[in-house]
């Protein structure tokens, strides 16, 4: 049976919202146009596939500002989650598995709610 672990609090918090970040951080790349500055149109046909872009009216200063806010936060709570103390208790042999472990925590409690 695989080994089960006592993440601390402030671990399993840290990775809550490092995945919130992560997801928030992706969505508003999905929403902006594909060029942060401005960008004319084109098309490419003479690669394996076709790729064709229409024209970009860049970020907004706001949009710029957003992003890299989100993407320092990202930074910062890597590190947190990476660094954090709890990993020099785990063995070096158990550290991936205990490090998958805490990446899908959350879900695993979702799971067992909806199973009871």
């Amino acid at each position: 049976m695989a080994a089960s672990y006592e993440f601390p609090s402030d671990l399993l918090a840290g990775q809550e919202e490092l995945h919130q970040v992560r997801a928030e951080l992706l969505a508003l790349l999905k929403r902006l146009p594909w060029s942060v500055e401005p960008l004319d149109g084109f098309s490419d046909d003479t690669g394996w596939r076709k790729v064709e872009r229409p024209a970009s009216p860049g970020w907004t200063q706001d949009e710029q500002a957003e992003v890299e806010k989100l993407r320092r936060r990202e930074r910062e709570l890597a590190v947190f989650v990476s660094c954090h103390r709890f990993w020099n208790e785990v063995a070096a042999e158990d550290r991936m598995d205990a490090r998958t472990r805490l990446k899908h925590v959350h879900e695993d409690e979702r799971n067992e709610q909806k199973e009871n």
